[in-house]
């Protein structure tokens, strides 16, 4: 994402962010940053009715600019389609003041984004990434089995599917084989030919002298028969940039050729040891740690709003250790003040306590398992005991705070 223009008060949060997006990762970068109440300015394009003194009327479509007052937002993740609905807050000659519109968001087409309860810490660390310009894919993996293979693009804040292969492969019988070979060879052929479209190698090494691992992974032994066909074919066709990317290529098993095998694959050792500088590698190695310690039972691991929160007032998630994981769902709240429980609950541990914050994308594998923990969890400085036990607190209380969390 390019910063084009920027006038933010780091006091009150006051300004705007001219954003203009140049690839399909600025598109979720721009979801995470537009909110409800937030006042978004970019192109649309209008159909505009107009009654002539005969009677007659007349209907056109004009290209204009128009600032709406965001309500909901739709991002479409395998397209990177971006639609934003919201009412009219600047009237002009052609749209009135308070009418709906939707804007598309699309690439390379500028957006100027103005914070409806000001630029908060959260916020600010997110144009601050949308804007870093050398983060970019940071793992490529096929997932395969006979006849499937799912092409994933794994970045610092989602895995994408960019393309599944399908092939038919007869099984092995006797005196058979003949039929199942060329099938697979078929097969690793056309896998081949479409990760190479996906992995543009060409332009990849002219704007970057870093590669990026390719990471290979099947049951039985089928990532590792197309490995060794990848590199058949780029020294038959003496394919420079394919030789190049051989050395930066792991296979690994995994125990069936869907994405969501991913997870399990890069939580082995052997892999998050290659993957250990990646932003993905080193959360999934800390949610890792808390599922170990919350099977320990000691006192050090906890999760959920309330548990979380209380911890936090203890001084329990600080310097020496303390870690404080939380699902970036929590800031596309629609309630403001739950936007800025969570907002405020980060800049506690970050700037008074002093303790970690790893912000985990809903979009990675390590994300959705914080998902299923209330999308927040703390690993603590010390054992603390019953957070989840007060005098007080009624079983519809906490019904009432967990419907509160998204």
């Amino acid at each position: 994402m390019r910063l084009l223009k920027s006038q933010i008060d780091q006091k009150d949060g006051s300004g705007f962010a001219t954003l203009l997006p140049e690839e399909l990762e600025d598109m979720w970068h721009a979801y995470n940053l537009i909110q409800p109440s937030d006042r978004l300015r970019a192109r649309a394009i209008r159909r505009v009715t107009k009654t002539s003194d005969s009677g007659s009327v007349a209907s056109q479509r004009i290209t204009l600019d128009l600032t709406i007052s965001v309500t909901s937002s739709d991002f479409d993740i395998g397209s990177g389609q971006l639609h934003v609905a919201g009412k009219v807050a600047s009237e002009n000659e052609h749209v009135k003041l308070g009418s709906h519109h939707t804007l598309d968001l699309e690439l390379q087409r500028k957006f100027t984004l103005e914070k409806g309860d000001g630029w908060d810490s959260v916020a600010l660390e997110l144009l601050k990434e949308a804007c870093d310009t050398e983060k970019r894919a940071e793992l490529w993996a096929v997932v395969m089995g006979e006849g499937i293979a799912n092409i994933c693009v794994i970045t610092e804040h989602q895995t994408i599917l960019r393309q599944r292969v399908e092939i038919p492969v007869p099984r092995k019988r006797k005196g058979g084989l003949d039929g199942h070979n060329k099938a697979m060879e078929k097969f690793f052929s056309i896998t081949l030919s479409t990760l190479l479209r996906n992995l543009d190698l060409g332009n990849a090494s002219a704007q970057t002298d870093k590669t990026v691992p390719l990471l290979l992974a099947s049951p039985g032994f089928i990532a590792q028969s197309f490995l060794s066909y990848l590199k058949g074919e780029a020294t038959r066709t003496t394919n420079k940039p394919l030789l190049a990317l051989v050395p930066s290529i792991m296979v690994a098993h995994s125990s069936s050729p869907h994405v969501h095998s991913l997870s399990e694959v890069l939580s082995s050792p052997a892999i998050r040891s290659t993957l250990s500088d990646t932003k993905y590698a080193r959360e999934t190695a800390l949610m890792d740690k808390f599922h170990s310690l919350l099977r320990q039972d000691d006192g050090r691991a906890w999760y959920g709003p309330r548990e979380v929160e209380r911890a936090v007032d203890k001084g329990a998630v600080g310097r020496g250790g303390g870690v404080l994981l939380i699902s970036n769902a929590l800031f596309r709240a629609q309630n403001i003040r739950e936007r800025k429980r969570w907002v405020g609950l980060v800049d506690r541990v970050r700037e008074v306590e002093g303790g970690e914050v790893r912000v985990l994308s809903s979009l990675h594998e390590s994300g959705k398992r914080l998902e299923g923990l209330g999308n927040v969890a703390a690993i603590l400085t010390f054992p603390l005991e019953d957070l989840d036990e007060e005098e007080g607190v009624t079983g519809a209380q906490v019904e009432e705070e967990a419907d509160m969390v998204i």
